[in-house]
């Protein structure tokens, strides 16, 4: 194994309560069957606790100062001025159908810490979407942020999207001694979709053009034309620091591989997530599939010749369905099937328990890291409609713990409450509690760790139906609440709020006696089936697959032999 690839795991291990690994997909208008944009988000960390959070719209008084917190730790950072006007936010989405999510790769070592930053990259996701309505406003506010207050995280790239665009910004804080950050943004062309995942994934980039402005020129970012925003000393920053030769080309400066190079472990464990997106829904990624396994090929200035592009275009529009289900993805149908080998144990269980990686025998293995995984606090999908009003058109699909066993429910972004068993304070990580969201969900699904192959198909089967459920209901709450809010604007978001914190609620009552049902289903190994009218079930007792039994006996001998 690469020693380079031990470190980022081991980074990767001792970072675990301080920054969640992440995965985000995105989607531009022409890449969906319906026109909408949509970003998705998996929080992934082994100490976030999934919950809804909700900041009401509100007006300040001049002078007013607003508290910042790190979203990781909830370590105090200082002050910054408030704004006069502040905006709804569900989750990780404003009123105005503004959402906003990220993956952090981290960089740099040298460029990790800033001493007297304020801003951590979580407090700028939560201020800017009480502060902006679009996404070009949106890098507008976040960029100012962090040169104004310092940046006090690690690399980040964010997804950026409103009913009309979707952008990348990348960025990392220039360290010690120098307030602020570096940073490019990207608009995702139309008909194209984007992802990352813990590694940056912008190279090189436009210098100049009628598209392309830097931050000295951000006043002409709502120009439609701009595709391209970055700072203006992100090339002679890196060059000043020695991270890119003085001599060498500003052309050639790949944001990327100079600011986060790319090693085995970035692309193994974090670009195959992306691919894995990518692959399913182009069927010409098969090209990657090596870069993707983490076979690097680089020219002589270190940099990756055989990445995968930034975007690509879909053979086929998706649909928020789908989106939900790419979230749910183990690598299924690849040589690196999670459920396929010997550590999948006798009930194909496609998770692998922290650490990633292990030692036989003097040599160094990996555990793969597929996007659907045990830790995640959170997920959403979000979903962004043009032709609706604003308080109809936002829908954040939201669920809790593993994507791949939750069930993501719509909770319009007008709403002015959030349903109480997501709400912040019901419950914590250490604090456990059958009101909550997060913890109905994880009963459920680390009891169907214990014998996935025949606990999760009932899972999965519920969770299809109660999705296609949903989505049908808001085709017709859509129609309803447009039609009222032309009316009552007022009315519209009090019905929007009722429908998304009663639909809420109803789901994790329903998956709680869902639990119940599969404990008594499958408890103590069996699989048992109620048969009408009469008193026991038909009870069934699956035979371990004989691969496993073989590996039993190589291990213990002839002392499990039967005797005559």
């Amino acid at each position: 194994m690469h020693k380079f690839y031990l470190i980022t795991l081991l980074t990767a291990c001792l970072a675990v309560t301080k920054a969640p690994a992440c995965t985000n997909f995105l989607l531009t208008k022409g890449a969906t069957k319906d026109g909408s944009t949509m970003i998705t988000y998996a929080a992934d960390s082994h100490v976030l606790y999934g919950e809804l959070y909700h900041w009401p719209a509100g007006t300040w008084a001049e002078g007013t100062m607003m508290d910042i917190y790190e979203w990781d730790t909830g370590k105090y950072m200082g002050q910054i001025p408030q704004a006069s006007q502040t905006y709804n936010v569900i989750g990780n989405m404003n009123e105005f159908q503004l959402a906003i999510g990220e993956t952090t790769y981290g960089g740099l070592e040298e460029l990790a810490s800033q001493s007297g930053a304020i801003m951590d990259y979580g407090s700028l996701i939560y201020t800017t979407l009480q502060r902006a309505k679009t996404a070009r406003e949106a890098i507008v506010v976040m960029t100012d942020l962090v040169a104004k207050y310092g940046y006090a995280s690690s690399g980040e790239s964010f997804s950026i999207c409103d009913p009309n665009e979707v952008w990348i910004l990348e960025m990392i804080g220039k360290g010690e001694g120098e307030k602020g950050a570096v940073w490019v943004a990207r608009l995702v062309p139309d008909g194209y979709v984007c992802a990352h995942a813990n590694q940056a994934r912008i190279t090189t980039f436009p210098l100049k053009g009628k598209d392309v402005i830097t931050s000295d020129n951000m006043d002409k970012i709502y120009n439609k034309e701009v595709t391209t925003v970055y700072a203006k000393d992100v090339i002679s920053f890196a060059k000043a620091k020695g991270f890119y030769p003085k001599n060498a080309k500003d052309s050639e400066f790949s944001f990327s591989d100079t600011y986060n190079p790319l090693n085995f472990g970035a692309a193994r464990s974090c670009e195959i997530r992306v691919w894995a997106f990518f692959n399913a829904v182009n069927g010409d990624m098969a090209q990657y599939w090596d870069y993707a396994k983490g076979k690097i090929v680089k020219d002589d200035k270190g940099y990756a010749t055989n990445r995968m592009p930034l975007w690509i275009q879909p053979d086929r529009k998706v649909d928020v369905l789908e989106v939900m289900d790419f979230m749910r993805d183990h690598l299924e149908g690849t040589e690196l099937d999670m459920s396929k080998d010997p550590g999948a144990g006798p009930y194909e269980c496609p998770y692998r328990w922290r650490p990633m990686s292990f030692t036989v025998d003097g040599k160094e293995y990996v555990h793969e890291r597929a996007t659907a995984t045990q830790q995640t606090g959170f997920s959403f999908v979000a979903q962004c409609r043009s032709w609706l009003p604003n308080a109809v058109g936002g829908i954040l699909w939201f669920g809790v713990d593993d994507a791949a066993s939750t069930v993501y429910f719509p909770m319009y972004t007008c709403a002015t409450r959030v349903p109480e068993s997501y709400a912040v304070g019901n419950g914590s990580m250490m604090e456990f509690t059958t009101d909550a969201a997060f913890w109905v969900f994880n009963q459920v699904t680390n009891f169907a760790y214990t014998r996935y192959n025949a606990i999760h198909p009932e899972i999965r089967a519920k969770q299809k139906d109660l999705e296609k459920q949903y989505a049908d209901y808001v085709a017709l709450i859509d129609k309803a609440a447009a039609d009222m809010y032309a009316q009552n604007p007022a009315l519209t978001v009090d019905y929007l709020t009722d429908f998304s914190c009663n639909t809420g609620d109803r789901l994790v009552e329903d998956w709680r006696n869902f639990y119940g049902y599969l404990f008594c289903r499958f408890m103590d190994g069996n699989i048992k089936t109620a048969v009408p009218g009469e008193k026991n079930p038909k009870v069934e007792q699956p035979q371990l697959p004989e691969w496993y039994l073989r590996n039993i006996i190589e291990v213990a001998g002839d002392k499990l032999q039967a005797l005559e």
